[in-house]
């Protein structure tokens, strides 16, 4: 079994501006490049991983592809094209990025963005069929409260895209509107293009521990089945909590709850298959 890890970030500081990253946010606020991901992916027993968007900039994708391209290891790449201005989006997509085989998927940082109704603009829809039409996937971050009912309308207007709820929407634990939350992800997972990652779960006023891991694990797989559910380790997010091992053994730990075939598709079948990756090359031994 390859074992891939659908949401990993990297970012270089010299070399790509990430806005949000301000030296407020402490121990995140430094470069994390592919060597030091390769070291924690490999002490975890992780072969490969998908490489996503912290920016929403074609200079951050394009640095993100020339690192997929110089580490086998990263099988894809989310990277973003202008969703809100379609004729530049495919400019882009039929030019620059054009032939990036490594280049999978799409995503833009709607959380950040003050438009509540992004997913419902005519010129973001008329985008997201220009991805359906090139076999790239959608992922949307963070989703709960804003996006995930657009999301998901979009989602049912372009039936041939595949959306990617990340981080399972974002549930507000310990907080009002959980029930709010699960009744909508239910909505997304009805559709038949939809599928969740089980990723990016340290929320505020939680621990993340086996019972909650658990718990969220068997309501994704209650509502999408384990082929539409992906592991994904939200490293370096995951750093303030301590870093990729003790995250990955809390979610390893749930996952080992499964069956062997559901076990399999949440650590790597599903990411496989929805992102179309076709020549994983796993990360070898430490040399």
């Amino acid at each position: 079994m390859t074992v891939i890890d659908a949401h990993l970030h990297l970012w270089d500081l010299d070399a790509v501006e990430i806005p949000w990253l301000t030296p407020a946010l402490g121990a995140l606020h430094r470069s994390f490049r592919a060597d030091e991901a390769a070291a924690e992916l490999r002490g975890a027993g992780v072969d490969a991983a998908i490489l996503v968007q912290a920016a929403d900039s074609l200079d951050e994708t394009r640095w993100m592809l020339r690192t997929a391209e110089a580490n086998p290891w990263i099988a894809g790449v989310v990277g973003w094209v202008p969703l809100d201005h379609p004729a530049a989006a495919v400019a882009a997509l039929d030019g620059e990025l054009a032939g990036r085989e490594r280049l999978r998927g799409v995503r833009h940082l709607v959380h950040d963005d003050p438009r509540d109704e992004f997913f419902a603009l005519p010129e973001v829809r008329a985008s997201l069929a220009e991805l359906a039409r090139r076999g790239l996937v959608l992922d949307v971050p963070d989703a709960w409260p804003r996006h995930l009912v657009r999301a998901t309308a979009a989602a049912e207007a372009t039936p041939e895209l595949t959306v990617v709820i990340d981080h399972l929407g974002k549930p507000p634990l310990g907080r009002p509107g959980l029930d709010e939350w699960r009744a909508a992800l239910a909505g997304a997972a009805r559709l038949p293009n939809t599928v969740a990652k089980f990723s990016g779960l340290h929320l505020p006023g939680t621990v993340l521990d086996v019972a909650l891991a658990s718990g969220l694990l068997e309501l994704a797989l209650e509502l999408f089945g384990a082929e539409r559910v992906m592991f994904g380790g939200d490293w370096p997010m995951s750093v303030p909590q301590g870093g990729y091992a003790p995250t990955w053994a809390v979610m390893r730990a749930a996952i080992d709850r499964l069956s062997p075939e559901e076990a399999a598709a949440v650590l790597g079948g599903t990411a496989a298959r929805v992102y179309g990756l076709h020549d994983i090359r796993p990360l070898g031994p430490a040399r």
